[in-house]
């Protein structure tokens, strides 16, 4: 009689634990070519391949230059992981723009601080001369809560819209059609209003009696905003005034009387520091 083998209990699960084994082990020997290599030539694949290495070169762009990124839950258990990529058109974007700002950028000196004279021709070589570029006004305050009301000299360059409360008004606020800059309130008012509020609050177009917009003579008020008043104020949060003080068009010494008026009324003791910027413009720092 031949030899007879005998297959003890457990073999054929033992037999398929090795078979697995031997596939993994044949999946972890990928061959895989590097570029400069020349033809047959193979190394172990023993680390991300190039696709994967392309994806995580996007990745860190994408976190470089504050893209948002997705959740992936499900892969993580439960954790965070950055797992989106920018588009092709998104990053083009991104780097002509800081590529612009940057050239602009390097043709002052940030660390220094200019008089207003010396800030207006600064802006006046850095604006890109396809529009009429707005000047803007930013002030650290020593405070938060500084509030109050101006008409410009000159004015902003932008014409203010301005409407008086009425039901048509509330009507067309309800149907989400809002076609004013400044809302001008009588106090009898108030009450139907209140049901725009939701609209009007986020948009700061509530009227409120802080900057004039709640009055028994809303017609006086409006013409007064449609004649270039504006309202200033700190942000809620931080000691920040953000200001429109006119267009480039406007010239240097209109722009400086804009500039002085502001100044005068938030007073010079109350500002830490201010910097002047056009629309497209890097901010330029300026002597108070």
């Amino acid at each position: 009689m031949g030899k007879i083998r005998v297959k003890a209990f457990g073999d054929e699960e033992l037999e398929q634990k090795q078979k697995l084994k031997e596939e993994k082990r044949k999946e972890a020997k990928k061959m895989t070519k590097v570029p400069g290599m020349k033809g047959g030539e193979r190394i172990v694949a023993v680390g991300p391949s190039e696709e994967e290495l392309a994806t995580l070169d996007n990745k860190g762009v994408a976190e470089e230059e504050g893209f948002p990124t997705a959740r992936n839950e499900e892969s993580t258990g439960g954790k965070e992981t950055s797992d989106r990529t920018p588009s092709k058109k998104h990053l083009e974007q991104k780097a002509f723009h800081s590529q612009k700002y940057q050239t602009l950028s390097d043709q002052f000196d940030k660390s220094k601080i200019y008089t207003i004279k010396e800030a207006l021709e600064l802006l006046e070589k850095l604006q890109r001369k396809s529009f009429d570029e707005t000047v803007e006004l930013h002030l650290n305050t020593l405070t938060s809560g500084i509030s109050g009301q101006i008409t410009l000299p000159h004015g902003t360059g932008k014409v203010t819209r301005v409407a008086i409360a009425d039901d048509k008004v509330i009507a067309e606020v309800e149907k989400g059609i809002i076609n004013f800059d400044v809302l001008v309130a009588e106090p009898s008012m108030m009450a139907k209003l209140a049901k725009v509020a939701k609209v009007l609050g986020p948009r700061g177009l509530m009227p409120n009696p802080k900057n004039g917009t709640i009055t028994p003579k809303p017609e006086e008020v409006a013409k007064k905003y449609a004649g270039g008043q504006i309202n200033f104020k700190t942000e809620a949060k931080a000691p920040i005034i953000h200001l429109t003080v006119g267009k480039m068009s406007f010239g240097p010494d209109k722009l400086t009387e804009n500039i002085e008026a502001l100044i005068a009324v938030i007073k010079k003791t109350n500002i830490v520091n201010a910097t002047l910027k056009s629309t497209m413009s890097p901010g330029v720092k300026i002597k108070i």
